[in-house]
């Protein structure tokens, strides 16, 4: 269960900061991009989003989108907002946030992975020995998989929720667990 498990919660991207990244000792961010960035096939960001890339770019932070979407969908978008992109990213397993990392020049404890969903998001970060901040997803989307992941990881934001101590949980395990 550890797996599903990010290791912080958060509703939206733009309430990630610094001084949050800094704390989890983070270098570099993998961004998802659907539910995340931006509403499902649009190819405009959610209000906000840009200035916060700005922001934290101008912190410090390497930034890169890492999306299983294709790289018609995925390069637009990411030229739009001035990143680097990884597309098809075959997320949960490590093979996209591998290459992602490798352009960020990073080692896998200094890289975090933002995302809305604990099946392709968190548990990929987990098995890439990554760290996550998993986010609440901002408006519904159709299909039949993504119903299914939703409707699985239901039981882990209950327990996420439970297990909340103010604004956002955040993993106090240790590293070495």
């Amino acid at each position: 269960m550890k797996l599903l498990y990010p290791t912080v919660t958060l509703e939206k991207v733009t309430d990630i900061t610094p001084e949050l990244l800094r704390e989890l000792q983070i270098d570099a961010i993998l961004l998802d991009v659907d539910n995340t960035l931006a509403p499902p096939t649009e190819k405009t960001p959610f209000e906000g989003v840009q200035e916060w890339i700005d922001e934290i770019k101008e912190a410090g932070f390497s930034v890169v989108i890492c999306s299983n979407n294709y790289n018609k969908r995925i390069r637009p978008f990411s030229d739009s907002v001035g990143l680097d992109c990884v597309a098809m990213s075959l997320k949960p397993f490590p093979f996209g946030f591998n290459r992602a990392k490798k352009k960020l020049r990073e080692r896998p404890k200094s890289v975090v992975v933002v995302g809305d969903q604990v099946y392709t998001d968190v548990l990929g970060a987990n098995l890439a020995g990554m760290k996550s901040i998993l986010l609440s997803p901002r408006c519904e989307e159709h299909g039949v998989t993504i119903a299914l992941r939703r409707k699985m990881e239901k039981g882990v934001r209950k327990k996420l929720r439970v297990m909340k101590r103010g604004e956002a949980y955040v993993d106090n395990r240790s590293e070495e667990n």
